[in-house]
């Protein structure tokens, strides 16, 4: 794919995503806001606002003909062009958005196979746009942002969390993750990786690390954080379209 065209794919995802924020505010409702567990997960959260969205969004990304990979839908659409896909959470964040405590985001990022070429996330609550990729740099807004300078373990802000298939009832792997997470500064669980993600792009926090965390929830961030000068690292998880996930500001060893 072109340059120039990845650029106009790049802005209509800007749009696409500032309007889809606008129709959330503005249509925010107790409705709206109804949410149930499922049963084949019963940490895992589900609202009528996250079709809502899913729906508003991939209508207007169908229109480029690209394929997409979408939290709500699953694969939506198929392009001739196999090695380019979106990849979208309309909500990211859904137990945040829905009971008030914490960010969301609405994110999408375009990858050619497992690379990512640009992400584009809205924070829902500020209504700020974070977007960039390795080859464009990264931005919030029209800002140039970049990762933080701090160099020492015990200075730095890890972000972090536990997706819904952590198996709690590990108590060595939780010891082991308790173990790990004190050799850093502080830790923060925002609730919504995509947000995580914006952090370590904007110089906020130095790390993020979660596993089995699945791919819509982090391919826009990963995009942005090497936008930003940042280093990402992603593997399989055990799940499908799950990733353990590494993102970093490259400048402190783990």
């Amino acid at each position: 794919m072109k340059s120039s065209e990845i650029i106009r794919l790049l802005d209509d995802v800007k749009i696409i995503v500032k309007d889809a924020i606008k129709i959330l505010i503005e249509s925010n409702s107790k409705e709206l806001i109804q949410y149930s567990y499922l049963q084949e997960n019963e940490r895992e959260m589900k609202s009528k606002v996250d079709n809502i969205m899913n729906q508003v969004i991939l209508n207007r990304l169908k229109k480029n003909g690209i394929s997409i990979l979408s939290e709500e839908s699953g694969v939506s659409e198929r392009s001739t062009d196999s090695t380019y896909r979106f990849i979208v959470d309309p909500l990211d964040g859904t137990v945040n958005f829905v009971r008030g405590v914490g960010p969301s985001a609405i994110s999408i990022a375009l990858y050619n196979g497992d690379t990512p070429i640009f992400g584009v996330i809205g924070n829902t609550s500020s209504q700020d746009i974070i977007w960039g990729g390795k080859k464009i740099g990264s931005f919030l807004g029209s800002k140039k942002i970049n990762v933080s300078d701090i160099e020492i373990l015990n200075e730095s802000i890890i972000c972090t969390g536990f997706p819904s298939r952590f198996d709690t009832s590990n108590k060595k792997k939780l010891f082991d993750y308790y173990n790990f997470m004190s050799t850093f500064g502080k830790v923060r669980m925002i609730g919504a990786a995509s947000i995580s993600l914006m952090y370590v792009a904007k110089g906020s926090a130095e790390n993020y690390l979660e596993n089995n965390i699945m791919l819509w929830d982090v391919a826009a961030g990963l995009a942005i954080v090497e936008g930003a000068g940042g280093t990402v690292f992603y593997k399989k998880g055990d799940f499908k379209n799950s990733l353990n996930v590494h993102a970093s500001n490259g400048k402190i060893t783990l």
